[in-house]
């Protein structure tokens, strides 16, 4: 093809990009607004269980028991003169595991339920340890995760620490390196 025959398949190249994309049906608009993004406390303690392998955030009724399955706590958050969850309380809702809902919607969890009762405390405004009564070592990646990221989440809104905290895990057989959420 010489350069005329090439300048003329680029400018009808170029005049089918133009006619293709004319007649898309996208028509300009005004701004559309949304309502205002939810603010002020939530309700529930949130504990992190996976789905498909990833953290998720799932917040539970406080006094509520699920299937007789997930303990209930004396913890109010929300109501008036109501005091917040400890972090403890809401490791032993983790421990408990999905709720029958939360597995059908696919969520698990690898904290196993024999792991606690559980004890924070923190030994810094930053760092945080949990100490369970059940074994650490063969806790997954992902267990310990769920443990840090629920713990973590709920010693902050009781001002134990201040944003991201380092968390070690610690049973009667050792301790788990210290580490913070990684979702944060």
């Amino acid at each position: 093809m010489n350069a005329r025959g090439t300048g003329r398949a680029l400018v009808a190249g170029g005049l089918l990009v133009a006619v293709l994309t004319a007649g898309c049906g996208v028509r300009p608009s005004a701004v559309i607004t949304g309502r205002a993004a939810v603010s002020g406390p939530t309700e529930g303690i949130g504990v992190y269980l996976l789905a498909q392998g990833d953290l998720a955030l799932v917040l539970r009724q406080p006094k509520a028991t699920q299937a007789g399955a997930v303990p209930a706590v004396t913890c109010s958050p929300s109501s008036p003169g109501g005091s917040p969850c400890q972090p403890a309380q809401a490791l032993a809702l983790l421990a408990a595991g999905p709720s029958e809902e939360e597995r059908a919607g696919g969520l698990t969890s690898e904290v196993p339920a024999g792991l606690g009762p559980f004890t924070v405390t923190g030994t810094q405004r930053s760092d945080l340890t949990v100490t369970t009564t059940g074994a650490v070592g063969p806790l997954t990646a992902d267990a310990v995760d769920q443990i840090v990221c629920t713990v973590t989440d709920t010693a902050t809104q009781v001002g134990l620490v201040r944003g991201p905290a380092r968390v070690s895990v610690v049973g009667p057989d050792g301790a788990r390196p210290p580490r913070r959420c990684p979702i944060r």
